[in-house]
């Protein structure tokens, strides 16, 4: 299976990659835990289809030593009980902004109030920055199509 265009070969998409990735690593360079942000990453990339990322996200939070159990229960977060009350709002506020297009009004003010309890702005700037770059990475995946399985843990950086 081959994707529709090859992102990484052309030259228009190849330096907005460049860019996006950028983006991207912005967050890590805050306090917010790596964990969070892989969470947030899979459980995105689950609700947008995105295979490509779920790949990635699955073996690169493995590989930093997150447990498979919560892995598996991501796409189910509501009703597991493995996840803190902080890894839990910022599942919520990441599926309420990827799903934007749902819900009249976004983000709800009860989401955001959850997640400003336990996080910093810091730190919620980096969520924000996270569900944005993630967003965006899946929707270029999803439009060409890109085949999933294969990512190796570091591929990219």
């Amino acid at each position: 299976m081959d994707a529709r265009l090859n992102l990484f070969d052309n030259p228009v998409s190849a330096k907005f990659l460049k860019h996006l990735a950028s983006a991207g690593r912005v967050a890590a360079g805050t306090s917010l835990p790596a964990a969070t942000a892989e969470l947030v990453r899979l459980r995105v990339s689950q609700i947008n289809g995105c295979g490509f990322c779920v790949d990635m996200h699955t073996k690169e939070a493995t590989h930093a030593g997150e447990n498979a159990v919560r892995l598996h229960l991501v796409a189910a977060w509501r009703e597991a009980t493995v996840f803190t009350e902080a890894e839990r709002a910022a599942l919520e506020l990441a599926e309420q902004g990827t799903r934007i297009a749902d819900a009249a009004g976004g983000v709800s003010d009860a989401a955001w109030a959850n997640a400003a309890k336990h996080y910093d702005e810091d730190q919620l700037a980096a969520l924000l920055s996270i569900i944005a770059v993630i967003n965006a990475f899946n929707r270029l995946n999803v439009l060409v199509e890109q085949p999933a399985g294969d990512y190796r843990v570091g591929q990219f950086g």
